[in-house]
């Protein structure tokens, strides 16, 4: 094995069974400011793996006994986090296919060059390193509880759609205060959902996602387009609704308005149902529409849907912002994860500031924007 001095933390493994390559990314990573462990094969990888951590894997594919895709399926049922970048010489669809089916983060087609390696290694880093801290973030969360009698949902949310209507929360700068935008938030004035996630849990339950995100986008178009809101707005997707074909219609009522609308996508659901996610997201980018991750540290915290969505905000689950003020282990998740992000150019938004000191602590730590009862609560939009 060879290894190079640490000067950023971040620490690389590098495979490859031919001697000068191998020695060359090492070098190459090492004086780019990276710690690098470099193994001739993937059985020697994997057992770096188990006696180390590291924050990603720049893999040959073409190697004796264990291959860079076997070594990929092999991290992958005990990290579903370290991002693995895979390099061949001898590029192939089905060798491609096998890749992306595996969850690897990118595929380098060699002669590598110093500038793809260096830009591969820094993002797949920085996921690497986000991915653990959002693992960290949980122990902070929680998750809502689901509603329980299932008798009469039918007729109970087919009222709750017929009654829904949006309220909007401000989203302000934390540099000045000035207004960014407005959260819409979902609102029913059917007496059986007290609360979004009863309602969201019932279509759930009854296959009704499409049919309820059809409904508030509906219902959001509608507000905009009567200057109901003043500035950008965040609107809501549960991941499933990134399957449904009328959000990716150009000529839907919100699409037109897309270049004024953030989609934010929870944490709090898995996107691993989902076909082609990447390709939605891109859709979505050309009509304009901007992307968030919300709840960021509060859900499913694998790197997959991370490096899917590729965000352009993040919003910070209000369980990691309540008394950061007072917590420390807090503050140092909250600024780390903070730092990465706008390393990746990604805007972060605190949410669920309450008091003057979590204002001021979210701000000190880097985050952008500012949302939470102390900046404003949810209310009707006219």
């Amino acid at each position: 094995m060879h290894a190079g001095a640490s000067k950023t933390g971040g620490r690389i493994l590098v495979v490859d069974d031919e001697p000068a390559l191998r020695e060359l990314l090492s070098e190459i990573l090492t004086e780019a400011g990276y710690f690098v462990a470099a193994c001739a094969n993937g059985r020697e990888a994997l057992g770096a793996l188990e006696r180390e951590t590291y924050d990603a894997v720049i893999s040959d594919v073409s190697m004796p006994d264990m291959n860079g895709i076997a070594l990929l399926r092999a991290v992958r049922e005990k990290d579903l986090d370290v991002p693995v970048v895979l390099c061949t010489g001898r590029p192939s669809i089905e060798t491609a296919a096998s890749a992306v089916e595996q969850g690897a983060l990118q595929y380098l087609i060699k002669p590598v060059s110093s500038e793809a390696l260096l830009e591969a290694g820094a993002r797949a880093v920085r996921l690497g390193k986000l991915a653990r801290l959002k693992r960290e973030a949980l122990k902070a969360s929680g998750f809502d509880a689901l509603i329980g009698d299932r008798a009469g949902l039918e007729t109970t949310f087919a009222r709750a759609l017929a009654s829904t209507w949006m309220a909007g929360q401000p989203i302000v700068r934390a540099a000045d205060g000035g207004l960014h935008a407005h959260e819409a938030l979902l609102r029913t004035r059917e007496p059986a959902f007290p609360h979004p996630g009863a309602f969201l849990t019932a279509a759930e339950r009854l296959a009704a996602l499409p049919e309820l995100g059809r409904t508030i986008r509906g219902a959001v178009a509608s507000l905009m387009a009567a200057d109901a809101f003043a500035a950008d707005v965040y609107v809501n997707l549960h991941p499933h609704d990134l399957a449904d074909e009328a959000l990716l219609d150009r000529h839907a009522p919100l699409s037109r308005l897309a270049s004024r609308v953030v989609l934010e996508i929870t944490e709090r659901a898995s996107l691993e149902n989902v076909s082609d996610v990447a390709g939605r997201v891109d859709a979505l980018r050309a009509l304009g529409y901007r992307i968030a991750i919300d709840d960021l540290g509060a859900g499913y915290a694998g790197l997959t849907s991370f490096a899917a969505l590729r965000p352009d905000i993040v919003k910070l689950d209000m369980a990691l912002v309540r008394g950061l003020d007072q917590d420390m282990v807090k503050r140092k998740l909250v600024g780390s994860m903070t730092g990465l992000c706008k390393d990746m150019g990604i805007v972060v938004v605190a949410e669920g500031i309450e008091t003057l000191g979590e204002r001021e602590a979210a701000t000190r730590a880097g985050c952008d924007l500012l949302q939470g009862f102390l900046i404003g609560r949810p209310a009707p939009m006219h």
